[in-house]
């Protein structure tokens, strides 16, 4: 899973599926971690539904969450200020010894 921390918070690598049928964090996938969204690609509205998500899932102001690369791409890294890996993993579930992420679904 890529994740690390900065600073100023942790940095997600992700990979956005527009125009799916529900809003729904998969899992990790290839080092990122998927989200599906209903919003289309189109002027910032699955963007914006992607940090809607994520600020639900992690229990965090949307305002706390920032597109660093990837605005039009698939392909993405967010930054999530003032959050650690800790608080990240604590968010998620464990089975076995893995860290298996949480499968939120709005």
């Amino acid at each position: 899973m890529e994740m690390r921390e900065v600073e100023e918070g942790l940095i997600l690598s992700i990979k956005v599926i527009p125009r799916a049928g529900k809003n729904e964090i998969v899992g990790w996938q290839a080092e990122r971690l998927k989200i599906k969204v209903c919003a289309p690609p189109e002027k910032g509205e699955a963007n914006q539904a992607v940090i809607s998500l994520l600020a639900k899932a992690l229990d965090v102001p949307p305002h706390k969450i920032r597109l660093l690369k990837g605005e039009t791409k698939r392909k993405k890294e967010i930054l999530i200020l003032g959050f650690t890996r800790f608080q990240f993993e604590k968010s998620s579930y464990r089975s076995k010894g893995d860290l298996y992420p949480f499968h939120f679904k709005n």
